[in-house]
C-alpha cells in the first residue's frame, strides 16, 4: 500500500509498507472457533484428527465428536500459527495423522483466509465510494430536476430563450423610435409648409399616433410602463419571463457543475478503491511432509525413563528416610 500522487506532493504520505492489522486479522481468524466450524463441516476435522484411534493414542488423537470447544482446544494443539510483526507475514504449520490430511486442513485455511481478505477488501472498497456515490446520485436528481422545469418553461411560454427573444424586440423598438422620429420630423415640416386642415397632416398624425401606441405596446411587452397583458397573456410582462427564466438558467447551470464534480469525486474514489485493493498471497504455498516428525518417540520414551528414574529415586528416598525415622 502506498500513498497517492497528491499526498505525496502534499507531504502528509504514510510511508509504510503492509499494514500490520491485516495480519492481526488472519492471525485471529486462523485461531478462531469460527473457521474451526467451517472446517469441520467442510473437510470433516473430528474424523481427520480421530485416525490415530483415541483408544489407544489417547494423548495425541482426538476423542470424537466432543464439543466445538472440545475441537477448538485440539485445534490449537494441531495447527500452529506464527506472526512476524516486523515482516507481516504469517507462517503456518499443521499437524495430522498423514500428510494429506496435514495439507488439505492448510490449503483450506488458506482457502478460507484469502475469502476473509476479499471480503473485507469489498466491504472497504464499497465504504470509500459509497458517500461518491450517493453524491452523484442527488447531483444526477438535481440536474434532472432542473432540466425538467427548463423544459416546462419553454412549454409553457413557447420561448426557447427569452434573451434572444428581447434582443430581437429591442431592435424592433429601436426601429420603431427611429421611424417615429423621422415622422415628427415630417410632421413639423409638413406644418410649417402646410395649412392646418391639410390632409397630408392629418395622414402625418395619425402615422405618428400608431408608431407610439406600437412603441408602447413593446414597452408594455418587456415590463418597462407597468403590467399589461403580454406575450403569454396571463399578466406576466416579458421581464418577468426573462427573470424565471435566468432563475432557471441558473440552477440548471449549477446543477450541470455539481453533477462534474461529482462525477469527478466517484471516478477518483472508484480509482482509489481499486488501487487500494488488498489481497492474501501465499509465498511458500502448503506442502505435503514425507517424513513424521511427531510423536518423536525416542524423546518421548527417554522422557518417561528419566522421570521414572526420578519417581522411583524419590521412592527409595522417602522410603529409607521413614525407616530411619523408626
Amino acid at each position: 500500500e502506498s500513498g497517492s500522487a497528491v499526498e505525496l506532493l502534499g507531504g502528509i504520505a504514510e510511508f509504510s509498507g503492509s499494514s500490520s492489522a491485516d495480519t492481526d486479522i488472519i492471525y485471529k481468524f486462523i485461531q478462531s472457533q469460527e473457521l474451526v466450524a467451517r472446517l469441520d463441516a467442510k473437510l470433516g476435522l473430528r474424523q481427520l484428527w480421530a485416525k490415530g484411534n483415541p483408544n489407544i493414542d489417547f494423548i495425541y488423537a482426538y476423542d470424537p465428536p466432543g464439543t466445538i470447544e472440545d475441537l477448538v482446544e485440539y485445534w490449537q494443539r494441531m495447527v500452529k500459527v506464527y506472526n512476524d510483526s516486523g515482516t507481516g507475514l504469517i507462517d503456518l504449520e499443521v499437524q495430522a495423522f498423514t500428510p494429506e490430511d496435514a495439507q488439505r486442513i492448510a490449503q483450506a485455511i488458506y482457502d478460507e483466509s484469502a475469502a476473509l481478505v476479499n471480503e473485507l477488501s469489498a466491504i472497504a472498497r464499497e465504504d470509500s465510494i459509497s458517500y461518491a456515490r450517493d453524491e452523484l446520485t442527488d447531483a444526477v436528481r438535481r440536474l434532472k430536476q432542473a432540466r425538467a422545469a427548463l423544459t416546462r418553461f419553454r412549454n409553457e411560454t413557447q420561448i426557447v430563450d427569452p434573451s434572444a427573444s428581447i434582443q430581437s424586440q429591442m431592435g424592433l423598438l429601436s426601429s420603431l423610435q427611429m421611424q417615429l422620429a423621422s415622422t415628427l420630423i415630417d410632421l413639423n415640416t409638413l406644418r410649417q409648409t402646410t395649412r392646418a386642415n391639410d390632409p397630408r397632416v392629418v395622414q402625418v398624425e395619425l402615422r405618428v399616433e400608431v408608431i407610439r401606441k406600437q412603441i408602447q405596446a413593446e414597452r408594455d411587452k418587456r415590463g418597462l410602463d407597468g403590467p399589461v397583458d403580454g406575450l403569454t397573456g396571463d399578466g406576466q410582462v416579458f421581464a418577468e419571463l426573462v427573470g424565471r427564466y435566468e432563475e432557471l438558467a441558473v440552477d440548471q447551470d449549477f446543477a450541470e457543475q455539481a453533477y462534474v464534480a461529482a462525477l469527478t469525486a466517484y471516478d477518483a474514489a472508484s480509482a482509489e478503491a481499486r488501487r487500494k485493493t488488498r489481497y492474501l498471497a501465499a509465498h511458500v504455498h502448503p506442502t505435503r511432509a514425507e517424513t513424521s516428525t511427531k510423536p518423536d518417540r525416542p524423546m518421548t520414551i527417554g522422557l518417561i525413563a528419566l522421570f521414572s528414574f526420578l519417581f522411583w529415586g524419590m521412592a527409595v528416598l522417602t522410603y529409607y528416610a521413614l525407616k530411619d525415622r523408626r
